[in-house]
């Protein structure tokens, strides 16, 4: 099996980890090892959880890191990372020193046709991360009713034409169910103005973004995932997330900043008091972008953001 995947942020990434050699960590998005391969390195009797809800990337990992988990230093775990808590329960792990992410769509899955991801390859509208799944993007472009195709267009593809493509959809699927990817894409290319076509790439792109994260409910998941992982960190213990799209960087800024704000001071106070001070601290003000020739060298990383969050204490509200 075949798994050609560029792994974004490689170092950076595990490094914002600060992985003890002893520690026990997860890495939320295996893909295809990359990040889980360096974090592995840096471990000696520690411990690694990988999750992955893509057959083929844990098929390929149980391949490719076969005497780790043999050994018991890997575990790979086939779920969504929304189910970190329980998922980790079961294996009788309640507390982590760090957390890693790398969201989006894998290279792989970008580039196995047959999945729907792209609108470079003509296929089934299916989208779906999880092959278990029932959801797929043929359901939301035939099924879902027009306000809920405008909102999944404008909000999770942040598209001006959204409303006009979802039109030109409704008025396609009234006369013929809308079955591959290259018919959606020439819907789309009808609903939008050939002059906005020649400008910001594809056409389809923000439309097919919107149908992908909808399918897989990835700001959803990602909010859960998030929240759990937060409160799973033990003391000194890191998140590390690299983020591709505007939604998810919003959110898990959003999400640092709440947990690493002091709440309201009364004013005039000279000092903040210990049990005041934020359980958390971010460990990047701004995010962390790949060097210039990271991106000449892969295209994909040019907008990968990348941000970190450190549990300074447990205290009882936590």
């Amino acid at each position: 099996m075949t798994f050609e995947h560029i792994t974004v942020l490689q170092k950076e990434a595990v490094d914002l980890l600060n992985v003890k050699p002893d520690g026990v960590y997860v890495d939320a998005t295996l893909g295809g090892g990359g990040h889980t391969g360096v974090i592995l390195s840096r471990l000696t009797t520690g411990r690694l959880y990988s999750f992955d809800q893509d057959e083929t990337a844990i098929a390929y990992n149980k391949e490719q890191y076969r005497e780790e988990i043999a050994s018991g230093k890997l575990v790979l775990i086939f779920n969504n990372f929304r189910t970190l808590t329980s998922s980790l329960a079961d294996q009788g792990v309640t507390a982590v020193d760090g957390v890693l992410y790398d969201l989006g769509v894998s290279s792989v899955q970008f580039d196995q046709g047959d999945r729907g991801f792209s609108y470079n390859h003509d296929a089934p509208l299916d989208m779906r991360m999880d092959q278990r799944q029932e959801l797929t993007a043929k359901t939301i472009v035939n099924d879902w009713p027009f306000n809920d195709l405008v909102r999944v267009l404008t909000r999770y593809g942040e598209d001006r034409f959204g409303k006009a493509i979802a039109r030109k959809i409704e008025q396609h699927r009234e006369v013929a169910p809308i079955e591959t990817t290259f018919e959606l894409v020439e819907i789309i290319k009808e609903a939008i103005p050939a002059p906005a076509r020649r400008h910001g790439g594809h056409p389809a792109k923000r439309s097919f973004q919107a149908l992908r994260v909808a399918v897989n409910d990835e700001l959803g998941a990602l909010e859960d995932s998030l929240a759990q992982a937060l409160d799973l960190l033990d003391v000194g213990g890191r998140i590390s997330a690299i983020s591709f799209q505007s939604q998810e960087d919003r959110l898990i800024k959003q999400m640092f900043k709440e947990k690493s704000q002091a709440p309201e001071l009364p004013r005039g106070l000279p000092v903040i008091p210990e049990e005041m001070q934020p359980d958390y601290k971010l460990l990047t003000r701004k995010a962390i972008r790949p060097s210039e020739e990271e991106q000449e060298e892969n295209h994909r990383s040019s907008s990968a953001q990348l941000r970190g969050i450190e549990r300074l204490k447990v205290s009882d509200e936590s």
